[in-house]
């Protein structure tokens, strides 16, 4: 009796990677199909199997998520990530700037939580004042130039970058948030664990001396989210992540076309593999389908 409590105590844990929505309607059905089977006095479920409900609860959570209009799904995650960029972008300088890393943060969770005009009215003050920073224009409140990080970050804001590019970043996000006239869903939480460690300058991965530095916590961020949505184009033969992770790798490659004549190989590297995922859950889609035609 024992063992079979702590195998169906397992078997539930493993039921967790399916949605909740699927476990109510399917978990009790699945868990006796499952004690069945199991060998008498089993405490642990068999290897495959263990991998094959893991499995079969990550797909079921992506084609759970392939619902409603991809086009408003895929502008809302875009715009989340670029939220997310934003904020990580302020995140280092909160000693020095408290009043906007906390507005970029309401942003963010207004974003995250489907409350888009809010987040319209939040991402047109933050964008303002981020904007006044990158020209070296005092606006709203006056600011000491340059603004120097207190953790996470050694070079002062928009070093790197330029009003236009600013303006261009914000720009996108808030037409996004018009555009839309409701969120499809809310986001979820580890998105700001995804701030964190993008604003991180991280591991060193270019020479200091780079014009253009890019942390390796960042590419690692990057190249997971990207991957991630290859394989959810893939898995559930929907664009929506291929939308988002377009409009983010546009609005953010600005700064390697202000900083062409210094790009160095690893530049290309980090720009060509971003691409090349995009490129890759663009087409994953088809490929899908006409393997199971086949």
């Amino acid at each position: 009796m024992r063992a079979a409590s702590a195998l169906e105590r397992r078997y539930r844990k493993l039921l967790l990677a399916y949605p909740r929505t699927y476990r109510a309607a399917h978990g009790d059905e699945l868990l006796d199909v499952l004690l069945e089977s199991a060998a008498p006095g089993r405490r642990v479920p068999v290897p495959r199997e263990a991998w094959g409900l893991l499995r079969g609860g990550v797909r079921s959570r992506i084609v759970h998520l392939a619902t409603g209009s991809p086009w408003a799904d895929g502008v809302h995650l875009a715009v989340t990530a670029v939220a997310a960029a934003n904020l990580a972008a302020l995140l280092p300088y909160a000693g020095t700037l408290p009043l906007w890393t906390l507005l970029s943060a309401l942003t963010l969770l207004a974003t995250v939580r489907g409350r888009l005009r809010t987040a319209a009215v939040l991402t047109l003050l933050t964008g303002t004042k981020a904007v006044a920073l990158a020209g070296g224009w005092q606006l709203f409140d006056a600011t000491l130039l340059p603004v120097y990080p207190t953790f996470l970050q050694v070079r002062p804001l928009f070093m790197d970058s330029d009003p236009y590019l600013v303006a261009g970043t914000y720009t996108v996000a808030l037409a996004g948030l018009l555009v839309l006239r409701r969120a499809p869903r809310t986001r979820s939480w580890w998105w700001w664990a995804a701030v964190v460690a993008a604003s991180w300058a991280g591991p060193e991965w270019m020479e200091d001396s780079s014009a253009l530095p890019i942390s390796l916590s960042r590419l690692v961020v990057e190249v997971v989210a990207f991957g991630l949505a290859a394989g959810s184009a893939y898995l559930a033969r929907d664009h929506r992540w291929t939308l988002a992770a377009a409009i983010y790798l546009a609005t953010t490659s600005g700064e390697l076309v202000l900083h062409s004549s210094d790009l160095t190989r690893q530049h290309l590297a980090y720009w060509g593999v971003l691409a090349l995922l995009i490129v890759g859950a663009a087409f994953a889609p088809f490929r899908q389908r006409r393997h199971c035609l086949d």
